[in-house]
């Protein structure tokens, strides 16, 4: 400030030589965002948040902190035999319990789930208020017939009556409905009381609006609400969100929107109660949660303030933060409306910048005062049922477990071991190449100072098999991708602690050793001492194909000798196997799977080391498939069998008109081609005509059907059909045609608009043709369906888009090339007037028009444009009596009509004595729409009906819960 200002007398600074200067100080507690600990801080935690789940976290967090609400979940019946992703009670009662006694933010997946909601649901952001009526909906449907059916009715319903009372006569319509929320006007009102005057505001209904009074006729009459009763808890959903009907579009009203504490609702003599209304309820109530919106119409952020116990204190529940507020940012600063900067130069008369404040109430819930008591009442552990309690205790448990062995995971190492038992189990039925999944072995959590003698006495305790007859064979990974036993550990090694066992043998992966444990057995099958191994030696693994059965199963594994030659073991197969011991055999080597199958012959009068075999590699071998008809078997050699399985694709069909129900499922080749696909889809919908099934491929991401369907045999092969992006699905749409898909595809289907002549109706025809016909054709094809005003009615086809005529399409256009996706196709009789015009006639466009206030006068047109013949004598009032005939207006209302002269959008206005002609300087209709004939009066055309919730995004789909 400069000192000239200070020392001026006039300002008021200085008073009696002494300057008073205030500060206002706020301390605040700078908390560190990744390490705030929210249940340490506050006593309470947050939700997880989902994708776009914001919303619905702090909505769970206001019924949860409505102690009422969360005791009678408790109370709805469930069993240790539910499952929580099937069950929304179970679910329910599973997020409550986790939030009341968790330390760390709970997840919501497991209601998600319960509610039939995918991936997809989870990232579309929806509406609290929509959320919250279908939530307690079925709620209220499933507590039916339980010791808690009610309860919703009596937290949140209230009443109100609608009336309409005659003035001149005694009548009087009354009709009671309840709510279970408001939804009180933001735009217009200052605060919640000035909302509700405008709720309990009477209309009066006279002159052409008069009220139809049973007896009596036309009567002035009053029409308003009044509230009978009000809930317990009461939902105020403030209406932050609106339809923009001047500017066709749904936007957020950030006026500031005032609301008190505590609210008294029997102000001003009971303004808003009916004379039937409780006079002894006391209606004032006190604020409960406060639900925040930050940001605009196509989306944002939600959270909620609330005060769980009505105390001063408020928290502040964001997605997994909670954290203490006081209550200026609970309330005052969520009013909305404009906020101040602060002037860097206060003694300058410079003015201060403003800007709108996007976060702001959306939801208000207050409890009434008298009621507090029982609603904010004491939830304890004996309100839980007792299975909930073991199951969610253990679940605890197995939690706090899961975090302990992560924090001393790198004390330990995870030693997974392999038996021949594991491989007859596995081969050819959960695998089939290779020798074993490793998920599914024994594992041992061992500590890395441990001996490796020691964790040998572990498997003895664990398998039976005492020390001295274990060896154990380190897996390696070969370039092929593939695992196979390498090499057995030395005496040395087993000396060595398990720390160092797994550094040396495994550095790819250090957090686990993968083992296997061969034991030699005798003839009475107790164990021996292992072999002696020899660097002549070489352990192989065998399986068994049987090409008739199309089954694999591991047979056991020898030991060879390097120069053997596989024909000296031979018949030690053919008894492993069951055979005659002079039975022909043929043998395979695995080699590889991916990207594709690899599996070589192998020379039985070579030796093994030319057929360059090595330690852990798999030998599989079968009867010889010579004789073998294709009748007999699909798959004669056991690499014939091996690509079948690596393209084996079992896919889930979908009907495409449910498309979130699995129909039947299909055991299908990754290689079949189009024409397979669709045959065995039609066999199995026994259809005799394939060509009728039209596929759709799936979205991985959206958990949808791809919006374009798989054209005819525009895929080549299964895979094509099921890849989205990088990702590999199991899921395809069908549908039933009527026609043969070639045949649908040579054919242009197109939707018009048939516009009556005589009657006020539009009929959408579909209209399906060769893609070579013409526009005449299309009119050809509408004559014979569409009803006409007389027998030689003439039809012509037009393009509108945004309630503009942009063309005539010539008889004889080909219909190919017309898009009918973003333009409307208008059919409807040529006027008998507009027929062979003569010289002093034209044809003008004609649209409605209106203009928005809020956009510098911007010119929006609506309704249906029309074609008009006039003279190049007629004035505008000669015009506007044939306008107003066409258009059946009523006199009262057209006489409050402008019309003007529109070109490029500006408008110039007509008196009824101009000639109008004059004004148009194009004769022909081609690329004339930028001159018309405009009528301006509002819109009164029906909507789209958005009045069902006032609050929903644009861009949202509705709200369901599916179970």
């Amino acid at each position: 400030m400069p000192l000239s200002d200070l020392y001026d007398p006039g300002r008021g600074y200085l008073v009696n030589d002494t300057c008073i200067i205030e500060a206002d100080v706020a301390v605040r507690k700078v908390v560190d965002y990744w390490s705030h600990d929210s249940k340490k801080e506050t006593g309470y935690v947050g939700l997880k948040n989902q994708g776009a789940t914001c919303y619905m976290n702090s909505l769970l967090q206001t019924l949860y902190h409505i102690p009422y609400f969360r005791k009678a979940v408790y109370h709805m019946p469930t069993t240790e035999n539910d499952n929580p992703s099937g069950s929304i009670p179970l679910a329910l009662q599973s997020l409550f319990y986790k939030l009341q006694y968790s330390d760390t933010s709970v997840a919501t997946k497991e209601l998600t789930k319960s509610f039939g909601w995918d991936t997809y649901d989870s990232f579309m952001q929806h509406d609290v208020q929509e959320l919250n009526r279908v939530l307690c909906e079925k709620l209220e449907d499933k507590m039916k017939g339980t010791v808690v059916e009610g309860t919703i009715q009596q937290l949140f319903e209230g009443h109100h009556m609608n009336y309409i009372e005659c003035i001149n006569v005694e009548y009087k319509s009354t009709r009671k409905e309840s709510f279970y929320d408001l939804q009180l006007d933001v735009k217009g009102c200052k605060d919640i009381y000035a909302s509700f005057d405008k709720y309990v505001e009477v209309e009066r209904l006279e002159g052409d609006n008069k009220y139809h009074a049973e007896q009596y006729g036309l009567q002035d009459a009053r029409k308003g609400v009044l509230f009978i009763d009000f809930p317990p808890v009461l939902q105020l959903q403030l209406k932050r969100f609106e339809y923009d009907f001047v500017r066709d579009t749904m936007v957020k009203i950030n006026d500031r929107y005032e609301f008190p504490l505590q609210l008294d609702l029997d102000r001003e003599n009971r303004k808003y109660l009916s004379p039937e209304a409780d006079s002894s309820v006391r209606n004032l109530y006190t604020l409960h949660s406060v639900l925040v919106h930050s940001g605009g119409v196509h989306g944002g952020h939600y959270y909620a303030y609330i005060r769980p116990t009505l105390s001063d204190q408020w928290f502040k529940f964001d997605d997994e933060r909670v954290t203490k507020e006081d209550m200026k940012r609970a309330l005052e600063e969520q009013y909305g409306g404009e906020e101040e900067l602060p002037q860097t130069n206060p003694g300058f008369n410079n003015s201060p910048f403003k800007f709108t404040k996007y976060s702001n109430a959306y939801m208000l819930v207050y409890i009434r005062e008298s009621d507090t008591d029982k609603i904010i009442c004491n939830v304890d552990e004996k309100d839980i049922a007792e299975h909930l309690r073991i199951r969610l205790k253990k679940e605890q448990e197995e939690k706090e477990q899961k975090r302990k062995e992560k924090a001393e995971a790198h004390l330990y190492t995870i030693i997974k071991v392999a038996q021949d038992e594991d491989l007859v189990h596995q081969i050819g039925k959960d695998i089939y190449f290779d020798l074993v999944d490793h998920d599914k072995v024994r594992q041992f959590r061992i500590q890395k100072q441990l001996t490796f003698n020691s964790f040998k006495e572990e498997v003895a305790k664990e398998f039976g098999i005492p020390v001295q007859f274990q060896r154990f064979w380190l897996w390696a990974k070969r370039q092929n991708h593939t695992y196979r036993p390498n090499r057995p550990l030395t005496p040395q090694e087993e000396t060595q602690s398990v720390g160092q066992l797994r550094e040396v043998s495994n550095k790819a992966n250090n957090a686990e050793l993968k083992l296997f444990l061969e034991v030699a057995v005798g003839l009475d099958m107790q164990p021996l001492p292992p072999p002696e191994k020899t660097k002549e030696d070489i352990i192989l693994f065998f399986k068994l194909y049987d090409p008739i059965k199309e089954e694999l199963r591991y047979v056991g594994r020898l030991f060879v000798k390097g120069n053997g030659k596989p024909m000296d073991i031979l018949k030690k197969l053919n008894e492993m196997a069951g055979f005659a011991p002079d039975e022909e055999i043929e043998l395979f080597e695995e080699i590889k799977y991916e990207p594709n199958v690899m599996c070589e012959h192998i020379d039985k009068k070579l030796s093994f080391r030319s057929s360059q075999l090595e330690d852990g590699d798999i030998i599989c071998f079968q009867k010889s498939p010579q004789g073998l008809s294709s009748e007999e078997c699909n798959y004669p050699t056991f690499s014939a069998f091996l690509i079948y399985v690596h393209n084996r694709q079992v896919v889930r069909f979908r009907s495409l008109e449910k498309p979130k129900e699995d129909e039947f499922c299909l055991e299908l080749s990754k290689q079949n081609n189009y024409d397979e696909v669709v045959e065995y889809v039609a066999r199995r919908l026994g259809l005799d005509d394939a060509s009728k099934i039209r596929l759709t491929s799936h979205n991985c991401y959206s958990q949808q059907p791809k919006p374009q369907p798989i054209k005819y045999r525009g895929a080549e092969r299964l895979t094509d059909m099921l890849i989205h992006y990088n990702q590999i699905s199991d899921i395809l749409y069908y549908e039933v045609l009527d026609i043969p898909l070639p045949e649908l595809q040579g054919l242009k289907t197109l939707k018009v608009a048939f516009h009556h002549a005589t009657k006020d109706e539009v009929v959408i025809h579909t209209i399906r043709l060769p893609k070579q016909s013409s526009v005449g054709d299309v009119i050809n094809d509408l004559k014979s369906t569409v009803e006409l005003s007389h027998p030689d009615a003439e039809l012509r086809l037009l393009e509108v888009f945004y309630h503009k005529i942009y063309k005539i399409f010539p008889l004889q256009e080909k219909i190919e090339n017309i898009n009918d996706q973003y333009w409307t196709l208008r059919a409807e009789e040529i006027p008998e007037e507009e027929k062979n015009l003569g010289p002093n006639y034209r044809l003008i466009h004609v649209y409605h028009f209106m203009k928005d206030t809020a956009q510098n006068q911007q010119i929006h047109n609506f309704g249906d444009p029309f074609f008009l013949a006039i003279n190049d004598n007629e004035t505008l009032g000669e015009i506007k009596m044939r306008i107003q005939k066409k258009l059946h207006v009523p006199d009262e209302e057209f006489s409050k009509w402008k019309f003007a002269f529109l070109s490029l959008g500006r408008p110039e206005y007509l008196q009824d004595s101009d000639i109008v002609s004059s004004r148009f300087q194009r004769r022909d209709v081609y690329g004339a729409w930028e001159q018309y004939l405009g009528l301006e009066h509002s819109d009164n055309t029906p909507r789209r009906s958005y009045a069902a919730n006032q609050n929903r995004h644009t861009f949202e789909k509705p709200v369901r819960i599916y179970n």
